[in-house]
Formats: C-alpha cells, structure tokens, sequence
C-alpha cells in the first residue's frame, strides 16, 4: 500500500528553517542533509507504521516519528497517519533543539 505525504505549512517552514541555518554554515553540508531528509521520507510512503509512536498525552496511535540520522545528531519528523492513504508531516527540528510538541 502506498500512502500520498502531504506537509503543513508549518512543516515546510521548519524545512525551509532547517535548510537555511545550516546554508548559511555550510552549504553543501545543507544540501546533503536536504538529500538525506528527502530519501528517509520516502519510508513514509510505504511502511509509516514502522516509525516509534511520539509521546503523546492522548495515547494517539497514529502519531509517530521518524528519526533521520545525519552527522553526530540528525532530525526528527513528526506526522500522524491520517487515514489508510495519507500520511500528515506536522513538524521537523534537528535533534538539539528544543523539543516541538
């Protein structure tokens, strides 16, 4: 089964967020992690349910994580399954900011 990922608008400003601190760092580190992140989301296509479950007060099931390594940290995604086709990307950070739930 193949689900469609779609992003909320804050979703893809903390991509575009991402991005840009790490640019103006780093360039082609940033386009490596663009990379990295863009082919780890591909998983979510196929196979969500195989990201940990996101702490989540009301005990959501369909609320998970998915966890992209990259250098010494990486990037957390969270997005809820919204049904058997959709997957929602709600938000992304870097592992050592502070946390966006």
């Amino acid at each position: 089964m193949n689900y469609k990922v779609r992003y909320t608008s804050g979703a893809s400003e903390d991509l575009r967020r991402l991005f840009t601190f790490l640019a103006e760092r780093d360039h082609p580190t940033a386009t490596r992690a663009r990379k990295t992140i863009a082919a780890s989301m591909k998983l979510l296509e196929e196979f969500p349910f195989t990201c940990r479950k996101a702490e989540d007060d009301n005990g959501n099931a369909f609320l998970r994580e998915l966890l992209i390594p990259f250098g010494s940290a990486g990037y957390i995604v969270l997005f809820e399954i919204e049904d058997q086709s959709t997957v929602t990307i709600l938000a992304a950070r870097h592992q050592r900011e502070d946390d966006y739930h």
